[in-house]
């Protein structure tokens, strides 16, 4: 076994016999888990990593018993971007993370055109000490589309944003989405399974495709269908991810040929229909006119990286994906 002694500033780790011929990022990694190895990588090529007075950059090296190793972590970066004082629906925090539950319109983490404001700045004010890849910021380790709303996890150290990270590339966190989509899917319940990646004809949106791109798996519920029985103009729909691909839910449900009401890049412009009573004129231009995509992460759950126990939240929906289901309930009565 690793003899392995933590200090302020630095970490050591002694290779046992069970540890030769490995490489040093993966000895690291296992010797060290309070980091991921892609931190403890990014290390080594600082020069932060020696054996003795060497020192060691090359992850590829192979450990050998009885060698002696010692990280040396540098103090803290200050964040990039800073902290802002933006106001946060917290469901759970403790040291290690934090869930969030995000409501439509606030961007996860800054980009192009949103550079600030952002759930990232919120966070690093927020939750005061973090320390993820050498920074004072939040391990963002999935994200909700700016116009979605629900529930999201952040990590708070290494240790965390690494036992996340992995379990979302394991596919075991468990997600389900609520959305309202115009018309109703023919089976009441079924697996939408494709390669989704960048369209072609529009780089800023994804796309189905028949050749490249990534596997994506997302399932489907019909909860509700509203308006004539023989055709319903518009349902509610549960959906958990198998997978995690951009834009998934919003491409997926496009495909199937039931985009989500409000979205403004997979959808189209409605008009309300002819001949309808007052009632269903005025359903119809809610839902016309919702002013973002109808959808939101209503249930994560994951192993606490800490605790070791599944935790599970779930959110309830916001005023405004509430009072939509609420007025096509409407056209059913």
């Amino acid at each position: 076994m690793s003899d392995i002694e933590n200090s302020l500033d630095s970490r050591a780790a002694l290779a046992g016999p069970e540890h030769a011929g490995w490489r040093l990022d993966r000895f690291l990694a296992a010797a060290l888990p309070d980091f991921s190895r892609s931190r403890l990588q990014q290390l080594l090529a600082e020069g932060a990593v020696t054996s003795g007075a060497a020192t060691v950059k090359d992850g590829n090296h192979r450990v050998k018993p009885g060698e002696a190793y010692t990280v040396t972590v540098p103090p803290t970066a200050p964040a990039i971007p800073q902290g802002q004082d933006i106001p946060l629906s917290v469901v759970y925090e403790d040291k290690d993370l934090i869930v969030i539950d995000k409501p439509a319109g606030l961007v996860v983490h800054p980009a192009a055109g949103n550079p600030d404001g952002t759930l990232v700045n919120a966070l690093i004010a927020h939750c005061g000490k973090l320390s993820i890849g050498g920074e004072a910021r939040p391990g963002i380790v999935h994200r909700l589309d700016k116009d979605t709303s629900g529930l999201l996890v952040a990590a708070k150290t290494e240790r965390a944003m690494a036992s996340l990270a992995k379990q979302f590339a394991n596919h075991t966190i468990e997600r389900a989405y609520n959305a309202v989509v115009w018309g109703a899917p023919r089976d009441s319940s079924g697996l939408i399974e494709s390669q989704i990646g960048r369209s072609q004809f529009d780089r800023k949106r994804m796309a189905v495709l028949r050749s490249g791109g990534k596997s994506a798996r997302t399932r489907y519920k019909v909860l509700e269908k509203f308006g004539p029985v023989e055709r319903p103009f518009a349902s509610l729909i549960e959906c958990r991810l198998e997978t995690g691909r951009t834009h998934q839910i919003r491409v997926h449900l496009t495909h199937l040929g039931h985009p989500l009401i409000g979205d403004p890049a997979y959808g189209r412009a409605r008009t309300p229909p002819r001949g309808k009573s007052d009632a269903e004129v005025a359903a119809f231009t809610l839902a016309a006119d919702f002013p973002r995509q109808a959808l939101h992460a209503f249930v994560l759950g994951f192993q606490h990286p800490g605790l070791h126990k599944t935790m599970r939240f779930e959110s309830p929906w916001p005023a405004d994906f509430a009072e939509l289901v609420t007025a096509l309930r409407g056209l059913n009565n």
